[in-house]
């Protein structure tokens, strides 16, 4: 089975050779009908939206964050970002998702992170958005949903739909999955209000710049704005937090269980970290006691000074396990903030205008 990294760098044409040429050729047959289902059931959605009856209103204004393509593009801290300024003006916002892993009466590592970085806001989980935000709004009086990974979830309407793109490679590798990252054709941009470049600091101007104008020809009515997703702190298992700068220069090892980890190693790049060993796990990995062996004897082999992983890691570790895989390197999550480097403006007006209707 391929992991994140080797899966991109088939899709994306990086592998050579007849072996990567066959598989690509296998993926590119098995695209095709499953661009034409995305289609179909789009069409069903298309048209009217007040008319249609697929789509059904709850009673709060929604705002769904969402991707255009498969794996992470940074949907969590934008969540979280909404959601801590909306309870910084006296509301009760909640978030509904789709809950991907969870398993009866536990909170999956999403959740968990959120919870964390929300200060506990309501956080209901179902595959049916809808009854979810009708939970969210009758059992934790939600006056305002945010529906996190929710573009491709139709049945909910949303009175603010926002597709964040990855500056890293946003329109995965221009095929629909299984042969590229696509959830959808790129020409669906057209639904989103707005559209937000995440990582935009990772890209140089020209890069965005192009990205802009694609996005302008695909959706001309669509808003645009460009974030950086900016190191804030070091975080410990503890909750304690330490200086971001204590990472430079840092003989470090780091692990994740992402579905797009070049964010999280370009970032340790921008941190001047010193990344003796990069262990990739896949997406909503359940770590178990022989991963935290291999993390430990990674650190150790390579006198790393700390272990780094991401915030949706961290919430997932077993510290009883962990601890007993003898290790007395410190381990912490990198804490990850939100900052606008352009329509930041924009974007808060259109917040604003939801929570007066």
């Amino acid at each position: 089975m391929l992991d994140a990294s080797s899966f991109r760098s088939i899709a994306s044409g990086e592998r050579r050779g007849p072996g990567a040429l066959t598989l690509r050729a296998i993926l590119r047959t098995v695209e095709t009908p499953y661009a034409w289902a995305v289609k179909r059931r789009n069409r069903k959605y298309d048209g009217d939206v007040s008319e249609n009856d697929r789509v059904h209103r709850v009673d709060a204004p929604v705002v769904s964050i969402g991707n255009l393509t498969l794996g992470g593009t940074g949907k969590t801290p934008l969540v979280a970002w909404i959601v801590n300024r909306l309870q910084s003006q006296g509301r009760t916002p909640g978030i509904v998702s789709r809950g991907y892993g969870t398993k009866q009466g536990v909170a999956n590592d999403e959740a968990l992170e959120l919870a964390r970085l929300t200060n506990e806001a309501p956080h209901v989980q179902d595959p049916d958005r809808v009854a979810a935000a009708r939970r969210a709004i009758s059992e934790h009086g939600c006056e305002f949903i945010v529906a996190d990974d929710a573009f491709q979830h139709r049945r909910l309407h949303r009175d603010l739909d926002v597709v964040l793109l990855d500056a890293i490679e946003p329109f995965g590798y221009e095929h629909v999955f299984p042969r590229g990252l696509l959830r959808e054709p790129a020409e669906s941009l057209r639904r989103a209000d707005v559209v937000l470049l995440s990582r935009a600091d990772l890209a140089t101007p020209a890069r965005r710049a192009a990205v802009r104008a694609r996005v302008a020809l695909l959706a001309p009515s669509t808003a645009w704005g460009e974030i950086a997703h900016v190191p804030t702190s070091l975080i410990g298992l503890d909750g304690t937090e330490r200086p971001i700068d204590e990472l430079g220069d840092q003989p470090i090892v780091a692990f994740c269980g992402l579905g797009n980890p070049t964010g999280f190693r370009q970032t340790l790049a921008r941190c001047n970290a010193d990344v003796q060993t990069f262990i990739e796990f896949p997406d909503h990995y359940a770590y178990r006691e022989s991963d935290y062996r291999r993390i430990a004897d990674a650190a150790r082999a390579s006198n790393a000074s700390m272990i780094v992983c991401t915030m949706k890691d961290l919430v997932k570790i077993d510290v009883p396990a962990f601890t007993a895989a003898e290790l007395d390197i410190p381990l912490f999550a990198l804490g990850i903030g939100i900052e606008f480097l352009e329509g930041e403006e924009m974007f808060l007006q259109r917040l604003d205008e939801l929570t007066i209707i």
